[in-house]
C-alpha cells in the first residue's frame, strides 16, 4: 500500500496494519480527529462522524432530518406527552456478544444521566425515569412533555453501548469502546488513525460491503485533497470551498455538498474560570463591538466561496425557526469603535483560539483583519480541535471559535449551550429567564408557542452575547469514483449502509 503524501511539513502514516489487506477498504479523511470515544462524554462532530458506523441508536435521521427506525422500530407517546413508549428491534447484539434488549437501553440511559462525566444529562433533563415494559420494550417517563426528545435519541443520547463492557471497562470505555453498529472497534493512535472493521453479527449486514474502515485526521485541506487525488484516501470530509473547481475538474472524483442545520460561532467567557474575569466577557458593549465589526457575507465569499450563509442565531435564515426581527447585522465600525469608547476602550487587545485546520485559520484571519479596524487587536491561538474543545470545557479561553453541526430539533442547538446547567454550556452564561423561554419551548408540542419562546429568548442572547454566531458552513465532499451508494446527509454524517468500493 501507498504511503500518504508528506506536505506542509506533515506526514501521515497509511500503513494500516493487517486488516487492510480486506477487498474493501475504506480509508475517510477528517478534518480533525475525534475527542474521547464514549457516546455520554464526546462532543466532537468528527466523534459523530465515527459513531455513526461504530454506534447504532434507538433512532436515526434520514436525508430530511426526519426521525427513523435504527434500534427502536416504533414508538408511542401517551399521557399527553408525559410518557414515550418504545418497541426495540431484536436478534441485535452488541460487539462482544451482549444481548440488546430493553435492559440494555435501560442501563444506558441510566448511565447517560448519572455518569459524573455525561454531556447528555442536560439532553435528558426531562426523563425522570426509563424502564423495561417487556424484554422488548422500553418506558420513558418524562417529568413535563419534550417536544425534543426523539431528536435527542437521534444522537449521543440514545447511542447502546455494551452494558457488559461498560461495567467492566468503566472509566477506561473510550479505549476500547463496544458498541452494536455495523462496525466494531480495533484500534486507535490519538492524532493518526481510528481503525473500525465489519461485524460479522451486525443485523443489517447484507447492506454492508465494507470490511474495514479507517478514519484519518488530516487538518490540512491541501494535504486531506492531495491524499484523495492520489488515490490514498477514498473519501475526504468538509474539503475547502477553494478547492471545489479542482475536484470537479479531476475526472476520477466525486463531489458532493448539503447544507447542515448547525452553525459556526465565537465562545465568549462569560463566568467560566478565572479566564472570565475581564472586561470582555464582563461587559456585552464590547461583544457587541466585536460583533459590529465583522462582515459575515464577506467571510462567506471569501473564504467559503459562497457556499455557506451569513448568520446570527443558532438556526440559519433559512430556518422556520429564525426569528427575522433580529436580522444578520450588517457590518458598522462606527458604531463598534462608539461602543468601544462607551466601555471604555479606543484599543482591546485578546486572545482568540481556534482549530488548526486551514478553512478556520483562513476565516480566522479575515476576523483579526476587520476586528482591528474597530480597534481590537486580535491575537490568534491555533491549537489541534479536541485540545480546543478540553480547554473550552475547562475554562482556559477569553474566546474561543467553535462549529456545531446542528439538530433535526431547535432544542438541540441551543438548550445544552446557554441554560445555566447545560451540558456544553462553555461559556457559563446564565440567565433565569432564558432558562425559562427555552425549557418552555421544550415542553410544548405546539410549534407556534415554541417558535414564540425561542423568539423570545434569541432577542435576550442577541443582547448579551455569549456566543457570537457567524454563519452556517455547507458539508463538502470529495470522494473517488470507485466509490458508489455515497449520498450526503443532511446532518453531516457519513452513512455506509449500501456504500461499496471496487477496484
Amino acid at each position: 500500500m501507498k504511503r500518504l503524501k508528506k506536505l506542509s511539513g506533515l506526514l501521515f502514516v497509511s500503513s494500516l496494519m493487517a486488516t487492510s489487506a480486506l477487498s474493501a477498504d475504506l480509508r475517510i479523511g477528517l478534518m480533525d480527529d475525534a475527542d474521547v470515544l464514549d457516546p455520554a462524554q464526546s462532543r466532537t462532530f468528527v466523534g459523530r462522524i465515527v459513531y455513526t458506523s461504530l454506534c447504532d441508536k434507538l433512532v436515526d435521521l434520514d436525508n430530511n432530518l426526519s426521525i427513523i427506525p435504527q434500534l427502536a422500530t416504533k414508538w408511542a407517546w401517551g399521557d399527553n406527552g408525559g410518557t414515550l413508549t418504545m418497541d426495540l428491534r431484536e436478534g441485535v447484539v452488541f460487539h462482544d456478544g451482549t444481548p440488546f434488549n430493553a435492559e440494555a437501553v435501560v442501563y444506558n440511559i441510566d448511565r447517560n444521566m448519572t455518569l459524573p462525566e455525561s454531556r447528555r444529562k442536560s439532553e435528558l433533563a426531562s426523563v425522570a425515569k426509563v424502564e423495561a415494559t417487556g424484554p422488548y420494550q422500553v418506558k420513558f417517563t418524562l417529568k413535563s412533555p419534550d417536544a425534543s426528545l426523539l431528536a435527542q435519541l437521534s444522537d449521543r443520547a440514545g447511542m447502546m453501548i455494551s452494558p457488559t463492557a461498560g461495567k467492566e471497562l468503566g472509566a477506561k470505555f473510550n479505549t476500547k469502546p463496544v458498541c452494536s453498529g455495523a462496525f466494531k472497534f480495533v484500534e486507535r493512535i490519538q492524532q493518526d488513525r481510528i481503525v473500525l472493521e465489519k461485524f460479522a453479527d451486525y443485523w443489517n449486514k447484507d447492506n454492508i460491503f465494507i470490511d474495514t474502515v479507517t478514519f484519518l485526521p488530516i487538518p490540512d485541506t491541501t494535504v486531506r485533497l492531495a491524499n484523495l487525488q492520489s488515490g490514498d484516501l477514498d473519501l475526504a470530509e468538509r474539503i475547502s470551498a477553494s478547492d471545489v473547481a479542482s475536484v470537479k475538474a479531476d475526472a476520477k472524483l466525486n463531489y458532493g455538498e448539503i447544507v447542515g442545520p448547525g452553525y459556526m460561532a465565537l465562545y465568549v467567557n462569560i463566568g467560566n474560570g478565572a479566564k472570565a474575569d475581564n472586561p470582555f466577557g464582563k461587559d456585552k458593549r464590547l461583544r457587541q463591538a466585536f460583533s459590529l465589526s465583522i462582515d459575515r457575507e464577506a467571510i462567506n465569499q471569501v473564504v467559503f466561496e459562497g457556499t455557506a450563509m451569513a448568520g446570527n442565531q443558532p438556526w440559519p435564515p433559512s430556518s422556520p425557526w429564525y426569528n427575522k426581527d433580529i436580522p444578520v447585522p450588517a457590518r458598522d465600525v462606527e458604531k463598534a469603535k462608539a461602543l468601544m469608547k462607551e466601555a471604555g476602550f479606543d484599543k482591546y487587545e485578546i486572545e482568540l483560539q481556534h482549530a488548526n485546520n486551514t478553512t478556520q485559520t483562513q476565516a480566522m484571519q479575515v476576523i483579526q483583519s476587520m476586528a482591528a479596524e474597530a480597534g481590537f487587536d486580535v491575537k490568534l491561538k491555533a491549537t489541534e480541535f479536541a485540545t480546543l474543545l478540553s480547554e473550552q470545557t475547562a475554562g482556559n479561553y477569553v474566546l474561543s471559535r467553535s462549529d456545531w453541526s446542528g439538530r433535526s430539533d431547535p432544542d438541540g442547538n441551543i438548550h445544552q449551550f446557554v441554560t445555566c446547567k447545560g451540558g456544553i454550556n462553555d461559556t457559563k452564561y446564565c440567565n433565569p429567564e432564558v432558562d425559562k423561554l427555552l425549557n418552555e419551548a421544550r415542553a410544548s408540542t405546539d410549534n407556534a408557542v415554541r417558535k414564540t419562546k425561542y423568539d423570545a429568548a434569541t432577542k435576550i442572547l442577541d443582547e448579551d452575547l455569549p456566543l457570537i454566531y457567524l454563519g452556517h458552513q455547507a458539508y463538502l465532499y470529495a470522494y473517488s469514483k470507485k466509490i458508489s451508494g455515497f449520498t450526503p446527509s443532511g446532518d453531516g454524517m457519513i452513512r455506509l449502509t449500501g456504500v461499496k468500493k471496487t477496484d
